[in-house]
């Protein structure tokens, strides 16, 4: 029996991820790409999650409340803020209210031999996808076999503050494999990862470790001290809570604030 070439160069992928962080993808700012949309098992391929960002030296961490019910020292002190109503206070909330995100399993068109990635991306990119698939013209546009390339153009236009993703539909449809034979097509779609792996949850009472840490640093710095419950820090260092999976999430964070 021959060697399967198809198997050995999904090996081959697979040895070149150095890691499950390694397959988040971002648009270089002022470039053009084009990338097709992967379904997901369920059949939904635009994942939602809410993080809060930069609290004191956690860059980013998923918010127990807005993901899975549970409390949240976090949003309990956005609150309490929101209601004493003065600049500072209102200042503090904003940085620390919980920001939605979206993510989707990719193929970018031209990086194939890359395999199933990861895009990350904000509100207006992921109403401009919904437009798509509630418009006849384009349906399901993550079809296997008649599905839609999107072109996306990512940068900062003149005057603005942040980065913005602009995304148009190919004219055409076309298969998600088009240079791939089928077996190593099918390969490369069951690499569409779980998302319930991807993102390292939090607790409670973890989150309350890295707010005592953050509020302490805020005091420090500004002289500004909120009357906010204190916890208790034990024996867990706040640095070393879901460290092993931020670098590339924390970069895709940057580009979307």
């Amino acid at each position: 029996m021959a060697i399967d070439m198809s198997k050995m160069k999904s090996k081959l992928r697979a040895m070149n991820k150095t890691s499950t962080s390694s397959s988040f993808w971002k648009p270089t700012d002022g470039g053009q790409h084009k990338v097709r949309i992967l379904c997901t098992p369920d059949g939904d391929p635009f994942k939602e999650y809410y993080f809060h960002y930069r609290v004191g030296k956690q860059m980013s961490f998923l918010c127990p409340k807005k993901n899975f019910g549970e409390d949240c020292p976090v949003c309990n002190l956005v609150s309490e803020l929101y209601r004493e109503g003065d600049d500072a206070s209102i200042a503090l909330a904003k940085k620390y209210s919980a920001k939605q995100r979206f993510f989707s399993p990719v193929m970018v068109r031209g990086e194939e031999k890359e395999g199933v990635r990861l895009w990350g991306y904000g509100k207006q990119a992921y109403q401009s996808m919904l437009q798509l698939i509630f418009n006849p013209e384009y349906g399901d546009i993550t079809d296997l076999e008649e599905g839609t390339d999107l072109n996306i153009v990512y940068g900062t236009e003149p005057g603005a503050r942040f980065p913005s993703t602009k995304i148009t539909p190919s004219r055409k449809p076309s298969r998600v494999c088009v240079d791939l034979d089928p077996e190593e097509c099918k390969q490369l779609l069951n690499e569409i990862p779980d998302f319930e792996t991807i993102f390292e949850r939090v607790s409670t009472e973890d989150v309350e470790k890295i707010l005592n840490e953050a509020l302490h640093s805020e005091s420090s710095a500004q002289g500004y001290a909120p009357e906010v419950k204190k916890y208790s820090s034990g024996d867990q260092n706040p640095d070393q809570v879901a460290a092993s999976k931020t670098s590339e999430i924390d970069a895709v964070f940057n580009s979307l604030q």
